[in-house]
């Protein structure tokens, strides 16, 4: 018989252990151990065990669902109008046996009661609350395409796609910046400055992005020393030591709107991964917007190539 319960402090080292027998993923950090889910997870100050719904055989853990909400307005408390079920996962011989719906329902309606209108599966930024470093890549993409089994769990109880995030990878081997004219004239009226460990900008920042290692690169004018252009990147880890390749992700890129299409954001970001590669990532991962053409152009000129996508999935309460 499966008993379904909320979390308790002797739960780790099951949760782990379910997570470690699942069938090898591009997103999914391995091996996982009970010291990670209590770093990334457990020690968040928004953590509710209620939320984390186990599901027990005897005395044996055989899956879970993480229901979280993502953030006000502001970024400075939790808001609970928007509902996400972080992950569903199951032990890999227990599967196929219905444990995943279950899991999925009680997360739902864990969220439900808590005041949400609007569902979502996997976690898309701003609504990344846990598992940054664990799963995705440089960002919490929705639901990947490499997890077929996920994506078709949620889309059997009626999330429906609103869009979708292209994960793109680039080789920082040997890389030098393209400099054209354009890029030659930049550098001339431009100053680049390197912040590292930037201070967050809001309470949501600081739990779910200040904890990791990050680099901020932002493009000033020499005249008027004001921010033309920032990119931030944070060391993906501990998942990109499951591809060892040591890799930076771009978690934010910012071009100031009256200075768009002007090559701006292509000389910035051609000097960050000129940056990194000297620092030691072996590669980069960005996710992008599919249905940004514009931006994905500006990508693939500088050698990034996709690797997978995700599926921003949502279901109206």
């Amino acid at each position: 018989m499966i008993v379904y319960r909320p979390f308790r402090n002797t739960d780790p080292p099951g949760l782990a252990e379910i997570w470690r027998t699942q069938a090898p993923e591009r997103g999914l950090a391995q091996p996982m151990s009970a010291a990670l889910i209590e770093a990334h997870v457990l020690a968040k100050p928004y953590f509710e065990r209620q939320a984390l719904i186990v599901a027990e055989q005897g005395s044996e853990l055989v899956g879970f669902a993480h229901a979280a909400f993502g953030p006000n307005a502001a970024g400075t408390d939790i808001d609970t109008h928007l509902g996400v079920t972080c992950l569903v996962m199951v032990r890999a011989s227990h599967q196929r046996q219905g444990i995943g719906a279950q899991l999925l329902e009680h997360s739902e309606r864990y969220l439900c009661r808590h005041g949400a209108r609007t569902l979502l599966a996997g976690g898309i930024s701003p609504n990344h609350a846990f598992y940054l470093g664990l799963y995705g890549g440089s960002g919490l993409p929705g639901v990947l395409a490499s997890a077929p089994r996920a994506e078709k769990l949620f889309r059997s109880h009626g999330y429906r796609e609103l869009r979708q995030i292209c994960v793109l990878h680039r080789d920082l081997a040997g890389f030098r910046p393209v400099f054209d004219r354009t890029h030659v004239q930049i550098r001339r009226r431009t100053l680049l400055q390197v912040e590292y460990d930037p201070l967050p900008a809001t309470w949501w920042e600081a739990c779910t992005e200040a904890p990791f290692e990050r680099t901020r690169f932002t493009l000033q004018s020499r005249d008027a020393q004001t921010p033309m252009a920032t990119a931030t990147f944070w060391d993906i880890q501990p998942l990109s030591q499951s591809w060892g390749v040591l890799t930076a992700g771009l978690s934010h890129l910012h071009v100031a709107p009256p200075l768009r299409r002007q090559g701006l954001g292509s000389y910035l970001l051609g000097e960050a991964l000129h940056a990194l590669a000297r620092q030691g990532f072996a590669m980069v991962e960005a996710q992008l917007p599919a249905d940004q053409p514009g931006l994905m152009s500006l990508f693939h000129r500088l050698g990034f190539i996709q690797v997978d996508v995700g599926y921003v999935l949502q279901k109206d309460v």
